[in-house]
């Protein structure tokens, strides 16, 4: 009997998701939204990377590679978030739910790294400037790009294998939008205080990234101030921000979702935590890069609105708009 109940949970049951006499349609429309714009705008960046050969250098490189781990960030979860919000079954198998937890967060780590990675690139590129091209060199950027990927899918393997080996036997309620490491161990009918310990692993590794890119940001900034010509400080300044911005959007909301240890939120500020690291950072991905980013917006435009101009380039929206017009809408027969 005993073995009968811990092999009974076979699937899990997202409870907080509306359903749609209630409104879930209201949120499916805007999260189809988000997700195609997503999709559409980080690999608009990641192939105008690769097509132009003005963008083929370091900066640039990691750029690209940060935008193609968020498509595949994205699509781990908001598929699956969509497919709740329109059907009656709004479960996921104990298969599908782990592997949606492992690579999900691996994704999440290798997208750590690589920002770190784009950090030090910054560093050196404005720290030592006559020395970069010694030091960033394209062996040294491929080994960085591959380390980040393989720390990022071999440092949650362990956990990930521990969990399969739980027994689960109900409840199977998941009170979150997604499988996360902190949701689904709870449900386990056995002693779970190994979840400290994987705290204070996640702590460790959250905390070591953070502490470089904002070391790294605070020595930049620091040299950046004494610089003399004003518009250089701006362009220095400028090639930054995108980055910081992403950073602090992105590791603020990792840091407060996996920082707090036994400290509890309220479901809704649980679910806001979730959805900002999983769905708004990479939505303002392709914005800031592309919006702050002259040489990123003339690649774009060369590469894939090359025949219609762009009457004011300098929004990315309009900007957006007329390259989806020329891709999308005329192609099904419609006229701008």
């Amino acid at each position: 009997m005993n073995e009968e109940n811990e092999t009974k949970v076979t699937e899990f049951l997202f409870s907080d998701f509306p359903q749609i006499e209630n409104g879930g349609l209201l949120f499916f429309i805007p999260l189809l939204f988000i997700y195609t714009f997503i999709v559409f705008g980080n690999s608009m960046i990641f192939f105008a990377v690769q097509l132009d050969a003005r963008l083929h250098n370091p900066m640039y490189s990691f750029i690209s590679i940060f935008s193609f781990l968020e498509i595949w960030y994205t699509t781990v979860t908001i598929p699956k978030m969509l497919s709740n919000l329109v059907s009656k079954e709004k479960t996921i198998s104990l298969v599908g739910c782990l592997l949606q937890m492992y690579f999900f967060h691996s994704l999440g780590v290798t997208e750590g790294l690589v920002l770190t990675v784009m950090a030090i690139d910054r560093y050196v590129a404005i720290c030592n400037p006559l020395r970069y091209a010694v030091i960033m060199t394209l062996q040294l950027c491929i080994r960085l790009s591959t380390g980040s990927f393989t720390v990022g899918f071999l440092m949650l393997l362990p956990e990930i294998v521990w969990i399969s080996t739980l027994p689960f036997c109900g409840p199977n309620q998941i009170h979150q939008l997604f499988c996360d490491f902190e949701p689904v161990p709870r449900l386990a009918c056995t002693d779970t205080s190994m979840i400290l310990v994987e705290d204070v692993i996640h702590a460790i590794s959250i905390l070591t990234c953070v502490s470089v890119i904002t070391l790294s940001y605070l020595r930049i900034i620091t040299v950046i101030v004494r610089i003399p010509s004003g518009e250089s400080r701006q362009k220095a300044f400028s090639t930054c921000a995108a980055h910081i911005t992403i950073f602090l959007l992105f590791s603020g909301s990792v840091s407060l979702m996996y920082l707090r240890f036994s400290v509890t939120f309220q479901p809704l500020l649980e679910k806001a935590i979730a959805l900002t690291f999983a769905v708004l950072v990479p939505f303002f991905n392709p914005i800031i890069y592309s919006l702050r980013n002259k040489d990123m917006k003339d690649a774009i435009k060369k590469n894939f609105c090359s025949q219609k101009r762009v009457s004011d380039p300098g929004s990315y929206y309009d900007f957006f708009q007329a390259c989806l017009q020329r891709h999308f809408i005329l192609c099904i027969g419609f006229k701008s």
